[in-house]
């Protein structure tokens, strides 16, 4: 109970230090680093892949918000602000290296990332982790924001869909087809843990 306490008395102060940082007191922006660099280091870790890269663009994005900060709309939770600035940077860093990153076609063992309990119950919670990180670079970059910002942050399509400058329906759609395309990535390549869920009778990893 105390640190979410803790976590709720800080989130109040946010609207304070969004103001002192808008008058250019860079003390009250590093408090909102603080508060936010957690929820942006781990979507932009499952952006893309990696913690150097992760460290690098949560960097860039705290780095973009700061000079962006008065385009801040405050009717916007500044929360979604961030990631959306994240996940912006994270596609376009995606997209220009891609040619180098992956190739559907010779990705080594692709794993999607995990949001389900049933992922959980089937093997081991760091295993099934690690096969769903994988699996989500076999998504295009924008197709992978979708899944992240809808399954770790809760953020419900409208959300999303102004979070990534997109249609309501064309969110839906991106969602529907890469929990599809997850789905068969997985059950192609890791038959065994839809016959472990069987045997112990759990549910299956469907996405």
């Amino acid at each position: 109970m105390e640190p979410r306490s803790r976590d709720e008395d800080l989130r109040k102060q946010e609207p304070q230090w969004i103001q002192q940082a808008l008058l250019g007191d860079t003390e009250a922006f590093v408090e909102l680093i603080e508060l936010y660099q957690r929820s942006v280091f781990n979507l932009c870790y499952r952006m893309l892949g990696t913690l150097e890269d992760a460290e690098d663009a949560a960097q860039e994005t705290f780095l973009r918000a700061f000079h962006s900060l008065r385009q801040y709309d405050p009717a916007r939770p500044f929360a979604t602000w961030l990631l959306s600035i994240a996940a912006h940077y994270c596609i376009d860093q995606i997209r220009k290296r891609r040619m180098v990153i992956f190739s559907l076609e010779d990705l080594p063992e692709p794993e999607f990332a995990s949001h389900d309990p049933p992922l959980e119950t089937t093997v081991g919670i760091r295993e099934d982790q690690q096969k769903i990180q994988q699996l989500l670079k076999t998504l295009s970059e924008v197709d992978r924001a979708v899944v992240v910002l809808y399954y770790w942050y809760d953020l419900s399509y409208e959300e999303i869909a102004k979070t990534l400058s997109l249609s309501v329906s064309a969110i839906k759609s991106r969602l529907h087809r890469a929990r599809r395309a997850l789905a068969n990535s997985w059950l192609k390549r890791y038959p065994a843990t839809f016959q472990e869920a069987d045997r112990k009778g759990y549910e299956s990893p469907v996405f």
